[in-house]
């Protein structure tokens, strides 16, 4: 059997809606934050695959003074810390709007912690207050990789996680 990294319509929900349920789950029991965002990070990692994406790296930036500092992450090593406004991650949080980016090379101020990525999706996470408090940063190796699915999906998931308390995580030094 060739290998085919294309899901259908519906395995593609699945994957999405399995993965917002357990995220649900540990977000009622799960009480080391580390471990949850750990979790998380993995939970959408595995759905985005399962949909089919190529993705390369998936997980938290969190707001910790006037940067994002690196959170819980599946992937390669990837940048430490990033100024509000710089790149993808830091004009999520500026803006606190959802950056959808088909090609990150077209992408002004571009931070290439992986020069394999191709596209990237970062949903900014408000907490209750409607305060940025840390950003979801998935990379992936195609042009193009994430539509309107992945999107709603990110979005759903975001809001899922704002009542979790990010900035025990992300104290200022």
């Amino acid at each position: 059997a060739i290998y085919s990294n294309m899901a259908t319509k519906k395995e593609k929900e699945y994957a999405y809606e399995d993965a917002l349920l357990s995220i649900e789950a540990r977000m009622e029991t799960e009480k080391a934050p580390i471990s949850f965002l750990s979790n998380v990070a993995a939970v959408l990692h595995q759905a985005l695959i399962k949909a089919g994406l190529n993705i390369n790296w998936c997980g938290f930036y969190l707001v910790s003074g006037d940067v994002l500092v690196l959170g819980p992450f599946q992937g390669k090593a990837a940048c430490w810390r990033i100024s509000k406004g710089k790149g993808v991650c830091g004009t999520a949080w500026a803006t606190a709007q959802t950056q959808v980016v088909k090609d990150v090379h077209e992408f002004p101020g571009h931070i290439a912690c992986d020069s394999q990525t191709n596209s990237e999706i970062v949903v900014p996470v408000k907490n209750e207050k409607g305060e940025v408090v840390a950003v979801i940063d998935v990379d992936a190796l195609e042009l193009s990789s994430f539509g309107d699915e992945e999107r709603e999906f990110l979005e759903k998931a975001e809001r899922i996680l704002s009542p979790f308390d990010f900035g025990q995580l992300a104290k200022p030094e």
